[in-house]
């Protein structure tokens, strides 16, 4: 009895107490659990990797806009990145230089792709020149005084994107300056198609340009049905030289002049015309100036011009220079385009003397007196000339000397001074046009320039950037060996380590 009056007892006091609440038990159990210990941990981990991103991405951002060359360009043309040459270039300026975009920074981005890419261009420029180059945006609808202060831009038309300046010294970029676009779209719709960048080229030429004082004078004798020219004015005016068109039926070379240019005239010089020329180079007696002739392909009757040439100890031949040797060709289907070979002269200071200079339809120079001219651009012993006269029944070995043919040649007169008159001839205008000279697999512009900077003894080569189009922006890999290694990484090997980590991690877990 006794014990059943306590078990009685204990039932009711048992009863009397408050019941828990299993939710809560359940939660505290929870906690204590292995399964909640094991997926606490996983989740700080989960949450301390989001922070530390989160970090390294706000970091890094702040590096890249401190440091914008820190960012690395995967596209297959480098389009985000900047020429060996510009690197180079902005590198040893020792010149204070301002550019001043006319628009804020946003909106400059916000025009489209194109922008984006100029704006990290000129960003890694700045970055680049150690302090000299200081890059600024400026709203010109804000600030529309500022057009007083470059009154010698055109402000008619909204295409001025930026200004380059150095001290007094500046140039106005426009957007043609800039950026090649559809011509036709802009005509139709008024606005800008942009299909390649300009901007690194040009702000390179401006820079060049508002640091150099005092030009080097080129005149372009013009007067004789010349062939166009204007693919070596820019290419003088891009390094900086200051090119004049000169008559000589009403005026003279000038006296500052260094060099005078005769670029392919269609018919003769007179005689008098010749003779300013002549007195020209003689300049007196003290020498010191150049002459630049390059004959047209048609083979035009000259008495006056080759009268001139010979006395430099040189002669311009009828007929095509072709080329036999098929590691010459640059086009299998014309044997009258090819490359040649430097001579001595002038290739000091070609940044690349390993690209080779092509010609086409040139004429052969010959030497008619060696003791004052010298050969600069030769053929292989495999070439020949195509004569004027050849019939049906010519045979092209017939043609073939098995000399080098020269396309390219210098006559020299020295004073007692050792200063010097050069006359230069080469035997392609053809090499010469922009479409040639914009190619950088051939050296024919870094040539032409060294040679002009030579004569003019000025350090710097000439400068030639190759227009950047992000039309194909996709990943530089063009190499099966690089593309294989990628896949068997990217596709095998780092889903197969991320299967096998999960199966050993479940299985750890599993047997705990």
């Amino acid at each position: 009895k006794t014990q059943t009056a306590d078990d009685n007892a204990a039932k009711t006091r048992k009863a009397e107490m408050p019941k828990k609440d299993k939710n809560n038990g359940g939660f505290k159990n929870f906690l204590k659990s292995r399964k909640a210990r094991h997926g606490s941990i996983a989740a700080a981990i989960v949450a301390i990797v989001i922070a530390l991103v989160i970090v390294l991405n706000i970091v890094v951002s702040l590096l890249v806009g401190r440091f914008p060359n820190m960012v690395l360009d995967f596209t297959k043309e480098s389009s985000f990145a900047l020429e060996n040459d510009t690197i180079d270039y902005v590198s040893h300026i020792d010149k204070d230089i301002t550019i001043t975009v006319l628009t804020t920074e946003e909106k400059f981005e916000g025009s489209g792709a194109y922008y984006i890419q100029a704006n990290k261009l000129l960003e890694k420029m700045e970055s680049a020149s150690n302090g000299k180059i200081k890059l600024n945006y400026i709203d010109l609808s804000s600030n529309p005084s500022i057009s007083q202060k470059y009154a010698d831009a055109d402000w008619s038309k909204n295409s001025n994107m930026m200004i380059v300046e150095c001290g007094d010294q500046y140039r106005v970029l426009t957007i043609d300056d800039c950026f090649e676009y559809d011509k036709d779209y802009y005509s139709q719709y008024g606005t800008y198609y942009v299909t390649s960048s300009l901007v690194e080229q040009a702000v390179v030429t401006a820079i060049l340009n508002v640091t150099t004082e005092d030009k080097v004078v080129v005149d372009m004798i013009t007067g004789n049905q010349e062939q166009d020219s204007s693919a070596i004015k820019t290419l003088l005016q891009n390094n900086a030289y200051q090119v004049t068109d000169v008559s000589l039926a009403t005026g003279d070379l000038d006296e500052d002049a260094k060099f005078a240019i005769l670029y392919a005239p269609s018919v003769d010089l007179d005689e008098g015309t010749v003779e300013k020329i002549s007195k020209w180079l003689d300049n007196d007696g003290k020498y010191g100036r150049n002459l630049i002739f390059i004959p047209t392909e048609n083979n035009v009757d000259t008495p006056n011009i080759d009268s001139l040439l010979n006395e430099w100890g040189m002669q311009v031949n009828p007929g095509y220079v072709y080329e036999t040797s098929t590691d010459r060709l640059v086009s299998n289907s014309s044997p009258y385009i090819f490359t040649v070979d430097y001579t001595d002269y002038y290739t000091t200071g070609l940044k690349n003397p390993n690209i080779p200079v092509v010609t086409l339809f040139a004429r052969s120079v010959t030497l008619s007196d060696s003791s004052v001219s010298h050969a600069l651009l030769t053929t292989s012993t495999s070439a020949g000339i195509y004569p004027t006269d050849a019939d049906d029944t010519w045979n092209y070995k017939n043609g073939i000397t098995g000399e080098n043919i020269n396309v390219a040649a210098e006559g020299v007169k020295s004073n007692t001074d050792n200063a010097s008159s050069k006359v230069v001839v080469f035997g392609s205008y053809s090499m010469f046009t922009s479409d040639i000279m914009s190619y950088n697999s051939f050296n024919n512009s870094g040539y032409f320039m060294n040679m002009i900077n030579t004569l003019a003894d000025k350090d710097n080569a000439g400068i030639t950037i190759e227009g950047k189009s992000m039309q194909n922006a996709e990943l530089g890999i063009t190499d099966a060996t690089t593309k294989n290694t990628l896949f068997v990484i990217f596709v095998i090997v780092v889903p197969v380590a991320v299967l096998v980590t999960g199966i050993v991690m479940w299985l750890r877990r599993r047997n705990k």
